[in-house]
């Protein structure tokens, strides 16, 4: 790669996380911000956010483009970036079945990092409930429970969601056959099921915990994200590692154990 700074464009940038995603890029002289992306007709298209303009539209010169936004807003900027060859990571999650099937014809065209969460804690265990999964076998029921502030819109976590998948990869399982999300009223617990549950309470910035019982024992694995800044950072490591790759798609796997 070139010594010259990555170009870098985030989407989303009024958000809780685009804010991060500004403040942590200026500090890494890796980067160059050259946008800050918002939906058209947002209150501050045209003012400076930390400095950086606040645009609608993608800067075709750009690197990278970092997309936490929302799922009209990652499909908006899809089409410039895979038209431009621009590569992307996406971190925005509740994205709906035309979307995705943006994504994964943008990265034919471009290197597309995808992921439920970008914290490296967070895909360390994913492996781990994989494993533990294997490892203690059918006669452990498995139950998620993810918590997040009061403000997220979608239900449950996709982080949630990726465990979830990462369970039933290593053990065979469907998870449309088996996730129950929720409980009440009379419903005894089906063998081999994968329960889900989802809270949403204050700020808390986001919280997942999966359990393995059998009649003898609990075997619980969890993480705990403290601050945004978690997130963001994993998003700017993506972001400096998929520039220059070939089209395709990638996970966080792919940033954390290949690199």
């Amino acid at each position: 790669m070139s010594d010259k700074p990555i170009k870098l464009a985030i989407n989303g940038a009024a958000g809780r996380m685009g804010q991060r995603l500004i403040a942590l890029s200026r500090e890494d002289k890796a980067f160059q911000l050259v946008c800050a992306i918002e939906a058209a007709g947002h209150p501050l298209i045209g003012t400076n956010l930390q400095g950086v303009p606040c645009t609608d539209r993608l800067a075709r010169d750009a690197d990278v483009v970092i997309d936490f936004s929302g799922p009209e807003g990652t499909s908006s900027v899809l089409a410039t970036a895979m038209n431009a060859k621009v590569a992307m990571v996406i971190g925005t999650t509740g994205l709906g079945r035309s979307t995705q099937a943006m994504i994964d014809e943008a990265a034919r065209q471009a290197p597309v990092v995808q992921a439920a969460n970008f914290s490296v804690g967070v895909n360390v265990l994913l492996k781990l409930v994989a494993e533990a999964a294997k490892r203690l076998g059918e006669g452990y029921d498995i139950e998620i429970v993810e918590a997040h502030h009061r403000f997220k819109k979608d239900a449950p976590s996709g982080t949630a969601l990726a465990l979830a998948r990462s369970i039933c990869q290593a053990t065979g399982k469907d998870p449309a056959a088996v996730l129950r999300h929720g409980r009440s009223g009379e419903c005894p617990r089906v063998p081999g099921e994968i329960g889900m549950h989802a809270v949403r309470v204050g700020d808390t910035v986001g919280e997942h915990g999966v359990y393995f019982g059998s009649l003898g024992e609990t075997v619980t694995l969890a993480h705990s994200a403290h601050t945004r800044d978690t997130f963001a950072l994993g998003a700017l490591r993506a972001a400096k590692w998929v520039v220059g790759k070939k089209p395709g798609k990638y996970d966080m796997s792919d940033v954390l154990f290949e690199e």
